[in-house]
């Protein structure tokens, strides 16, 4: 069954086809986000009136004090808040040796009160430090950023029902359905293969049933790519790289990019752009996220709906252990 706003999404989009499409549906980020927040809400009240006192409960470890970092985990404690999660930030000083990091990771491992650990990166230390190794410290029943080698391994395999799913390929699916418009047995194509967007997309598209082409930078012939695409998903990180003539016509596109380009009409002398040029796209695509407020509020809902679920998990097993 159709949501409200995906019923609402497919009415527009039968709205602006004629004799010849004049322009996307916009799948807004924002609007699905807070729905999705919403309902997390709920869940999280109808936990803590079954079990008094109990919060799902997440820690967020930095390293460092980057001011972007800095940006990104004060929006991840705000939607925390906002849903009833119990949100705590340990930051580290950017002297910090790898194992530090370790020690705390393992601390939170062993904490059952917490249900969800992220590691916010990049990892700012003077020190080295292995990200991925840290990554993969974490416990796999507490990764909700689902980047640890288990979880992408469940991923590859199937296993949907059995691990975390990366935020943003999760958020982006989350974007598709609200079109209304059914995964199995399209084309996909997904450019970018980055262990946090591209490789885990392609493997939750293929899973729902899609025929999925992963594109990168080797890729030779790109333009031809895409124009097969019923489904597209970029996370390439370069500006307005796909142009709207590449398109398949009436084509879902999810725009993953966050890029910054000059524009002297900006206070700031600069503006966000994704990896779609957005204005030629829009011409031909039949649903299109913006940039912002695209898929980004969608990696944080998603990190929210992790949390919740790794909580409900933790009850479930207490459960059935009594």
């Amino acid at each position: 069954m159709l949501s409200l706003a995906a019923l609402s999404l497919r009415l527009r989009a039968s709205g602006c086809q004629g004799s010849r499409r004049s322009i996307a549906t916009v799948i807004s980020g924002n609007e699905t986000s807070k729905l999705v927040r919403d309902r997390l809400k709920q869940e999280v009240d109808q936990m803590r009136s079954q079990f008094s006192g109990f919060r799902p409960s997440l820690v967020v470890l930095q390293v460092g004090d980057r001011d972007d970092s800095n940006l990104y985990i004060s929006t991840k404690l705000k939607a925390a808040a906002q849903i009833g999660i119990d949100a705590k930030h340990v930051r580290l000083p950017s002297t910090a040796t790898q194992d530090e990091v370790l020690r705390s990771i393992m601390s939170v491992n062993e904490n059952p009160s917490v249900h969800g650990l992220i590691v916010q990166l990049p990892l700012d230390s003077v020190n080295r430090i292995d990200a991925e190794l840290v990554t993969n410290s974490v416990n796999p029943e507490k990764d909700v950023d689902g980047l640890s080698c288990i979880n992408a391994g469940k991923l590859s395999r199937g296993d949907l029902n059995d691990c975390f799913i990366p935020c943003t390929p999760n958020g982006c699916m989350e974007l598709i359905r609200q079109t209304g418009v059914s995964v199995a047995g399209k084309h996909a194509v997904v450019i970018g293969r980055s262990k946090i967007v591209g490789a885990p997309m392609h493997d939750l598209l293929l899973w729902n049933h899609a025929t999925v082409t992963t594109c990168h930078s080797k890729t030779p012939d790109l333009p031809e790519q895409v124009g097969r695409a019923d489904i597209l998903v970029v996370g390439a990180g370069r500006a307005e790289m796909v142009r709207g003539d590449w398109l398949k016509e009436g084509a879902v596109v999810i725009d993953c990019g966050i890029n910054h380009v000059s524009d002297e009409t900006k206070a700031s002398g600069k503006r966000v752009v994704g990896d779609v040029h957005y204005s030629s796209a829009n011409q031909r695509a039949g649903f299109i996220t913006p940039v912002p407020g695209g898929v980004g509020p969608m990696t944080v809902a998603m990190l929210m709906e992790n949390t919740v679920t790794s909580a409900r998990r933790f009850l479930l097993k207490n459960q059935s252990q009594r």
